[in-house]
Formats: C-alpha cells, structure tokens, sequence
C-alpha cells in the first residue's frame, strides 16, 4: 500500500474520520495558539475548512485555501444570505420598479438558495438561465443580479472569483416574446390536449391558454381572489401594474376551476399534498414531461401569445384584449377601472375563442 505524503509543517492536513459518511475527510489547518484556562495550558487551534468525499479532494481545498485564503465562516454563506445582505442597502438607492425586477430574478434562482456562494460554479448559473424558460430582456436582468451579487460577495470577501461574468445568455437573443416569430400553439395541438383534458395537468396548460395569464400568476392565484360563481379571477400580484386585473374564465375551462377550487386549498392550482406550486416545480414536474409526452415544444410563456392570437382571429376589441392579459402600459387608470359590465364584456370575448 503507497505511504501517504507528509504535508509540510502548517499546511494544514487532511483526516479520514471514522464511521459511514458521504463525506468522511475532514480539512483542517491551525490558525494559532490559544491558552485554555480549564487545563491551565496552551493549546492548537485548528479550523475546520470543510468535508470531502475523498483524500485528493481534500488536498485540493487545502491547496486552495493555502493559495487564496478566506474567512471560514464566511464561506458558509448561502446564494439566499447574500442576496438579502445585499438587498438592505441596495433597494435604498433603486426605484420600486427595480426593486420587482431584481425580486423576479431573484425568483428563477431556487434550486441556488441554499447553497454556499463560495461553493457555486459556472455551470450552476448556467444551468439557472438555462431552465428557467425566460426571455432575453428576463435573462438580461438575470445576469444582472449575478454580477451584483458577485461584486458584493468579492467585496466582502465571500468568494475568489466572479463566475457571473461567464454567464451566456447570448443564444437566448431571439427568444423574446415581443418579436413577431412567437411559438404560438396550434389549433391542432390544442385539440390533442382537449382529447387528454381529464389529466389535471393538461388542464393547467389549457387554462392557461384560454386565459391568458403569466404561468406565475396562475400558479400564485390564492383561491380567496377566484370569484368562482361570477366566473372571473383577480389577479392581484404581477409583474407589471397593467397586470393587476380581473380575469374572465371561459365556460370552456370552467369545469376545470371550479373543480381545483372544490379542493378548499390556499392556492388555486397546488400539489398533491396541498402545498404552494412553485414554477421550478411546476415546470421540471409537470411542464417538461407533458411537452415531451405529446412531442411539444413549447414553453409557458407560448400559452400568453396564444391566447392574444386566438382573441385576435376572434376580432376582439383591442382594448378588450389588453384587458384580459394585462400588457405592459396598455391600460390607462380609466381602463383598469372594471365594472359588472366590463366583466360581461370580457366574458362574451373569451367565450368566442
């Protein structure tokens, strides 16, 4: 068996503990003496830099400490810590405005929440950007609290090196639902996801088709704001101040809403546990397998654009539309005020579709 190398005196060492554990080496290095009154005596102080799961591992970190070194504890900082840390003084500076943009980017990074800054690489990031179904102008503003969250982190000596600026959202140019070349759903997939309408996950997509709305608004529908015997929602959180709206429900999809919110949930649309969607949830779980199922190729956001084509084709009032999906600066105060009337009016245009 090869003789295990001897480190050099204060490099740090690398031991394998006993017992059953993923990650059984532990990496240490002393940082100094200290006295310990209870024994009278001075002893090593050693920190602990991490676990790995094998020798070479170990040696690597402590390499890397040795080469670069760093606040311990700070290493244990979450993607979640930073971003509120960086938060307290950056939303003092920045409009409200802002303030939702950064919030919904900071949305699309859940499965990073948890884990220590110091700890992300390059293809965390990527992999973020490219799952989470946004657009380009989303994306840009993804990257954007990337790399203020990096340049806060290196200020505060969190981490060594600025992954962000790696980050490529350059082939996810042409993916922006303003341009004219929109993936829209076609009449014949519609109708092969009617055939299949008795999967309640197929009903989310078509209600989502039938309305109109952001997938995150229908996902965040609290069931106190569905007006379930006036057939019409209100959408109260979203991304845009048009976007705060009251929300028909075609006779079509009607069955559908009234039998999630028979089930007395908080949300609307929930797990089968009751819990809250999230869209990283809804979109691996749900979304992704049902695409793949019926050889789709879509994502959420196409269910919006079909929507305003159907209603087009439909020759709905374009003003009517606007109402229905709540663009962005389409309604004036006026136009956001809803009446009995207006919701009859948005009624009858769903119901032509």
């Amino acid at each position: 068996m090869p003789k295990t190398l001897k480190l050099p005196n204060s490099y740090g060492s690398v031991t394998k503990l006993s017992g059953s554990r993923r990650k059984p080496y532990i990496v240490r290095k002393s940082s100094g003496w200290v006295y310990d009154e209870t024994a009278d005596k001075f002893k090593l102080n050693r920190i602990i830099i991490g676990y790995a799961k094998t020798r070479t591992e170990g040696l690597q970190m402590l390499a890397d400490y040795n080469e670069r070194p760093y606040d311990v504890e700070k290493s244990k900082i979450t993607f979640n810590q930073v971003f509120e840390d960086w938060k307290k003084t950056k939303y003092l500076t920045i409009s409200e405005s802002n303030i939702k943009g950064y919030n919904a980017s900071f949305s699309s990074c859940e499965s990073l929440y948890d884990r220590p800054f110091k700890d992300l690489r390059l293809t965390d990031l990527q992999k973020v950007v490219d799952t989470c179904g946004k657009n380009y102008p989303t994306l840009k503003k993804l990257k954007i609290l990337f790399n203020q969250l990096y340049s806060y982190a290196m200020k505060n000596d969190i981490c060594p090196k600025d992954y962000s600026t790696f980050v490529d959202i350059a082939k996810y140019k042409d993916r922006n639902p303003n341009k004219k070349d929109r993936n829209k759903f076609t009449e014949e997939e519609i109708n092969l996801l009617w055939k299949h309408s008795d999967d309640r996950y197929v009903q989310i997509i078509l209600m989502l088709i039938y309305t109109g709305v952001r997938v995150s608004e229908l996902l965040d529908l609290k069931r106190e704001t569905v007006f379930i015997d006036q057939h019409y929602f209100k959408v109260i959180a979203s991304k845009t101040e048009s976007g705060i709206r009251a929300v028909p429900i075609a006779d079509k999809i009607y069955p559908f809403f009234k039998s999630w919110y028979a089930d007395g949930c908080d949300y609307l649309l929930h797990m089968e546990n009751g819990a809250h969607f999230l869209y990283r949830n809804y979109y691996d779980a749900y979304w992704k397998p049902l695409m793949l199922r019926y050889g789709f190729t879509h994502r959420p956001h196409d269910t919006r654009h079909t929507t305003i084509s159907m209603l087009t084709q439909a020759d709905v009032k374009e003003v009517t539309i606007k109402k229905i999906v709540g663009h962005r600066g389409a309604m004036s105060l006026t136009e956001r005020v809803y009446t009995h009337l207006d919701i009859k009016e948005l009624l009858d245009a769903v119901n032509r579709i």
